[in-house]
């Protein structure tokens, strides 16, 4: 008997630390991913770049559509264009008001599910700036160019930002960006661009391949706040990066093989539908972790903390985990 529990608490385990957030993950060369539809793509993760776009990225970093909603216009976006403060001055931008700046992932556009999703439960919680960020030009590239203009694209957006504080006087301290996978990467890099001097950032599910090492991924030190939501980390195959990154880093279920998912598109696309319902209800409450296996063996105990909900004020740090329902408001 004592042969057969050792064993077994052995398997045990093995299991838990395979589905640990782990603080270094490589990628096979060959991998898929998915676009903002939710079909997969064949990846060369050692592909050359397509440099030509690059420069082209890096010259003009602000060339991004900036679409904007609000209670009186909640569906019909109006554009506003960096450096024309009419575009500004002719819409119904409020620099009074908070500014929620949606950003989506790879081979996506304003049209991608996120956006719409995100936008309404912001908008139907108070009367925001919703503006969302198409950067179409570069995230339909093939991926190992699209992350390689993440940093310029972020820079853009960061340069759109100042350009609203300038011209409207709008306050940094009202300013919540929220990026999805590769999008998580560009608000980060926004948020350098202002010094940390926004709010907050939000990355949900933030990508993993390319991004392990890299210095120009999201960080504690991209905003006053900033909060991770992991939901597809699994070691070696997972679309998301898995380990801390922010302040805060959410873990939903263990951070991966979310409840109702059969595929890791749904496990990666929870991370927003989580963050929307939260927005909306503010009622998935985490409690700390003290180490990645408790995150895994769902034996937290510490404190309790808020998963994502849109309180611009919000502060605190560590690691979460929170468990949820299969279906929507979960």
């Amino acid at each position: 008997m004592m042969k057969i529990a050792v064993l077994l608490f052995v398997v045990a385990t093995a299991y838990a630390v395979s589905a640990v957030p782990v603080e270094g993950k490589d990628y096979p060369r060959y991998i898929q991913f998915p676009d903002g539809d939710g079909n997969l793509h064949d990846v060369d993760l050692e592909a050359e770049p397509d440099y030509e776009l690059l420069q082209e990225i890096q010259r003009n970093p602000a060339n991004n559509l900036y679409l904007l909603f609000t209670r009186a216009n909640p569906t019909s976006s109006q554009t506003l264009v960096m450096n024309d403060g009419n575009s500004i001055r002719n819409s119904n931008f409020n620099p009074n008001r908070v500014t929620v700046v949606v950003v989506h992932g790879w081979l996506s556009n304003q049209e991608t599910d996120i956006n719409p999703t995100v936008r309404d439960a912001v908008l139907g919680r108070y009367d925001a700036n919703v503006i969302v960020m198409d950067w179409r030009r570069l995230a339909i590239s093939d991926y190992v160019t699209a992350a390689r203009g993440v940093p310029d694209v972020g820079r853009g957006l960061g340069q759109f930002i100042n350009f609203l504080n300038r011209e409207t006087g709008l306050s940094l301290n009202n300013v919540h960006l929220v990026g999805f996978s590769l999008g998580s990467h560009v608000v980060g890099n926004a948020g350098r661009e202002l010094g940390g001097r926004a709010a907050r950032v939000t990355g949900l599910d933030p990508a993993g391949p390319l991004w392990t090492y890299s210095s120009n991924k999201i960080s504690s030190n991209d905003a006053v706040y900033v909060e991770a939501i992991h939901t597809d980390g699994n070691t070696l195959i997972g679309l998301g990066i898995g380990r801390n990154v922010a302040d805060a880093d959410f873990y939903p279920n263990g951070g991966y093989n979310q409840p109702g998912c059969i595929t890791g598109i749904c496990d990666h696309n929870r991370a927003w539908r989580f963050f929307a319902s939260t927005v909306t209800r503010n009622h998935l409450i985490a409690n700390e972790c003290s180490s990645s296996l408790q995150v895994s063996l769902n034996t937290c105990r510490g404190s309790e903390f808020p998963m994502g909900n849109n309180d611009l004020r919000k502060s605190g740090s560590g690691m979460f985990r929170v468990n949820t329902g299969r279906n929507y408001p979960y």
